[in-house]
């Protein structure tokens, strides 16, 4: 910063503060002591880069340029996207985020879930800036922390920042999905990316009565937090909780378009009417649209809106993550509360959306909490309601 070295202390200690309030008011409680003495040991601005990118334009922001604004986000309670295309320069290319510093509330919420006690072993998959390390390497000790980063760039900035900073948990380049056999078994492992299914290593490397905490994302919505709990025989079980929204393990990512990957000129869809708003399903109500995701398991959707003669014309489009069916609907243009329904492939798409939608109403609308997931050591994933006794039917 353009500042002298005791101004800056003085307005990195005046947005600290402020964080630790929002913080209060977001939790409904203060932290918990363990937790509040790493966060002032821990400082987040130190483990940002001296680039961030701001706002849903992904403008950069620099800590020489504009060192006020970048303080801000840094202590604000809210996500800062740290690199951008995988630290590729887009040039004139649309930017998308690829690492983020997750919104502090969130990374507090998640560490109290682990349940730490002294002497635990932790993996942390997915290092990202290193904050969360840093965090974990001050509760625990930094010899009982391990932490990987799929992105080498990235692992080498955390580290740095972690040693800057005292601490120096060990710092893995590598694909997070296979653990890190070589340091397990491990009391806890946590993710700070989400996963669309959760890799068996984890559960290998898990000690019995371990916790695995990960981020959850479906095609349809990334949301929630699922906790499971490994048991003698390597299975693990547990319940998911809201409040959680994560970039998906790069080895898990899906790069479809529907122009590009998905539709075709030859294709032939049937079309039907129905009476389900399309916003119904992709709105606001995260409850209903975390269920979607969960009984339709493989479809993603999109919108598409087309500036017409007599307005703005939105489409709802849905597909299969392997690109074979696909659904679209929109208003038939006659009478309100109607829309008309395309579908083409071996599955109809809307169908399914309908039946998985009117599943969750006649359930009673459960949120997140309500769900749960069992996972064997051959990787079956079975998601259910209530109890491991009642499935979640698959809509298909």
């Amino acid at each position: 910063m353009t500042t002298d070295h005791r101004a800056r202390t003085a307005a990195e200690q005046l947005a600290a503060h402020g964080l630790l309030g929002a913080l209060h008011d977001e939790l409904g409680a203060p932290l918990a002591p363990e937790w509040e003495h790493a966060f002032w040991a821990v400082p987040r601005h130190t483990f940002l880069p001296e680039t961030v990118w701001l706002g849903d334009d992904l403008t950069p922001c620099t800590l020489a340029s504009t060192p006020k604004t970048w303080l801000r986000a840094a202590y604000a309670d809210a996500p800062v996207v740290t690199q951008v295309n995988d630290g590729d320069d887009p040039g004139d290319e649309e930017r998308w985020p690829s690492s983020s510093a997750s919104a502090p509330s969130v990374v507090f919420r998640t560490l109290d879930l682990l349940r730490l006690r002294p002497g635990h072993r932790v993996l942390e998959i997915g290092t990202g800036t290193g904050w969360n390390a840093g965090l974990l390497a001050h509760r625990l000790g930094a010899e009982q922390v391990t932490t990987i980063e799929v992105d080498t760039a990235l692992a080498v900035r955390a580290a740095r920042a972690l040693r800057m900073g005292g601490l120096e948990p060990t710092v893995i380049s590598g694909d997070g999905a296979a653990g890190h056999p070589a340091g397990a078994p491990y009391d806890r492992i946590i993710a700070t990316c989400s996963v669309r299914e959760v890799p068996r290593a984890w559960l290998r490397q898990t000690v019995p009565g371990g916790v695995i905490l990960t981020p959850w994302e479906t095609p349809w919505l990334c949301y929630g937090l699922l906790r499971l709990i490994v048991d003698g025989t390597g299975t693990a079980s547990g319940w998911f909780s809201p409040h959680s929204a994560f970039m998906l393990m790069r080895g898990q990512r899906s790069d479809l378009r529907i122009y590009r990957d998905v539709v075709r000129d030859e294709h032939v869809p049937t079309e039907s009417v129905t009476r389900l708003s399309p916003w119904a399903v992709t709105g606001d109500d995260w409850a209903a649209r975390f269920a979607i995701g969960l009984r339709t398991r493989d479809v993603w959707h999109t919108w598409h809106e087309d500036p017409g003669v007599e307005g703005v014309t939105s489409r709802l489009w849905l597909a299969t993550t392997d690109a074979t069916s696909w659904a679209a609907v929109d208003r038939d243009g006659r009478r309100d509360g109607r829309f008309t329904v395309w579908e083409y492939g071996p599955r109809r798409l809307w169908t399914e959306v309908e039946a998985a939608y009117e599943w969750w109403l006649r359930a009673g609308g459960p949120g997140p909490d309500r769900f749960g997931m069992t996972v064997t050591p051959d990787g079956r994933h079975t998601l259910w309601l209530d109890s491991p006794d009642e499935p979640v039917p698959a809509a298909m």
